[in-house]
């Protein structure tokens, strides 16, 4: 399997590669420059689940911001840098974990030397990043267009800039907004290299669409064994965006722990507002650290049998549901109570 063959590299207190396990990303939408802000968003992102955080160093304030943000967090800081080496330099020398380049974006060669001698002296990970939408115009025109084997030729040219300079303490990344274009430049990159990867679906839209294209896009790339890191990319609240990385590797048996919950589509003989109740759910179970399923049923006719491959679950009826543990009904509770009567379960559970 490509992951366990990837080379380790250390970002901060934590590891990729090497079989380690996969780790969740986010990136802050906060002003870097604001640190009240960005700390209050990282630490509701840690409490979600995020595991390295990325954050934009534009400006000099933002890099000087790092130094203050690193010292009220509790996971690494990625530093993303867009044209300016010295904004690299600069979050380097204020304590980010790593930093996130395009080398052919930063300037020529002796300011890519000027960053990987400050990351060689510091032994800060550099994650080489190449997006379909910044592809040189000589590879599209090689290529005919933006292509797959144009990113991952790219990625790979960059790595080599840096490698030539003496380093090799990377991490790649090759995103692209077309999902099948993005698995086939993944699966061609791994049988190319063996740096830790870093996947995600760039540019994938709304909580509702782009949450679809995560789960196609990774869903694929990850379960043929690619990828030592992932992010979610969606427009919208990033605590949104951990949520959804860790269902995902859930579904794939990458991650174990946390609760899961299985509900039904519904139908006519629905009698409870199961919408809103498997929502409450959903919101509910995120407080408790279990490695257990969870069943939300719209009926009593089929709700036990439906639930008995789940570890707990309810059942709505007219007025009151079901209360069931490994497919046996343990009582009838009334309708309002069905949340609370299912919270003393979890709070119970052995």
């Amino acid at each position: 399997m490509y992951r366990d063959h990837t080379r380790v590299v250390q970002i901060g207190d934590r590891k990729i590669g090497g079989g380690n396990p996969i780790l969740i990303q986010s990136m802050t939408n906060t002003r870097t420059e604001d640190v009240e802000g960005t700390v209050k968003q990282i630490l509701a992102l840690e409490a979600a689940g995020c595991e390295i955080i990325r954050c934009t160093v534009p400006t000099i304030e933002a890099a000087r911001a790092v130094k203050e943000i690193k010292k009220q967090i509790h996971i690494p800081l990625v530093a993303d840098i867009h044209f300016d080496y010295k904004m690299a330099i600069a979050a380097m020398e204020n304590g980010a974990d790593k930093i996130r380049i395009n080398p052919g974006n930063i300037g020529g060669k002796e300011k890519i030397k000027a960053v990987v001698d400050t990351a060689k002296e510091r032994a800060i990970p550099i994650r080489v990043g190449v997006n379909s939408g910044s592809l040189e115009k000589e590879l599209v025109e090689k290529y005919g267009g933006v292509t797959a084997e144009g990113l991952v030729e790219s990625a790979l040219d960059k790595v080599k800039i840096i490698e030539d300079l003496g380093y090799d303490n990377l991490v790649i990344s090759i995103k692209s907004s077309d999902v099948m274009m993005c698995v086939k430049a993944h699966e061609l990159l791994a049988e190319q290299t063996n740096y830790p990867l870093h996947v995600g679906i760039t540019e994938a839209g709304t909580l509702y669409s782009g949450n679809i294209k995560s789960a196609v896009g990774l869903g694929i790339i990850l379960y043929q064994g690619i990828g030592d890191t992932i992010r979610v990319s969606l427009t919208g609240d990033p605590v949104e965006e951990i949520k959804s990385a860790k269902r995902i590797l859930k579904t794939l048996n990458l991650r174990k722990g946390g609760v899961e919950v299985v509900s039904c589509p519904t139908c006519g003989r629905t009698q409870i507002d199961l919408i809103g109740l498997a929502n409450q759910v959903e919101t509910m179970v995120q407080e408790f650290p279990l490695d257990i399923k969870v069943a939300v049923m719209g009926c009593v006719v089929n709700g036990p049998g439906e639930a008995k491959e789940a570890d707990i679950g309810i059942a709505g009826g007219k007025g009151e549901g079901l209360l069931i543990r490994k497919g046996e009904i343990l009582r009838k509770v009334p309708e309002d109570r069905l949340l609370s009567e299912l919270r003393q379960e979890l709070e119970n559970w052995k």
